[in-house]
């Protein structure tokens, strides 16, 4: 089992910067890769960054490139995602997802998830 617990979701307003940040917990020497996912009102869930613990290769969102950047502490046990130049759009819960499966790519699939940090930026 993995836990995951995010923390560093707020209000912010447009062109402000936040970081999140996702503890991790239990079996995670197998984990490939941690993901930041969101979901805005009426949306489906999309994947923004991903990043492998092992090599240290990411992905982003086309959207987010260039102003989000994923991290990680392997002696933590810590991925973390730095928001800047925030806009109205990047408003969602934000997830923190674990993939321990084989065979898979920063793409997931995943299967821990956190229970969600809230992030709200006004215009």
């Amino acid at each position: 089992q993995v836990q995951l617990v995010e923390s560093g979701g707020g209000l912010v307003q447009a062109g402000g910067s936040l970081r999140l940040s996702c503890a991790a917990s239990g079996r995670t020497f197998s984990s490939y890769a941690m993901g930041w996912f969101r979901q805005a009102p009426g949306k489906e869930r999309e994947l923004v960054a991903a990043i492998s613990w092992s090599s240290g290769s990411t992905y982003y969102k086309d959207s987010v490139k260039g102003r989000f950047t994923i991290s990680r502490d392997n002696a933590k046990i810590t991925v973390y995602l730095q928001m800047n130049s925030l806009k109205p759009e990047d408003t969602a819960v934000y997830y923190c997802a674990a993939d321990t499966l084989p065979d898979s790519d920063l793409m997931g699939p995943y299967n821990y998830w956190g229970q969600g940090t809230q992030v709200a930026v006004s215009s």
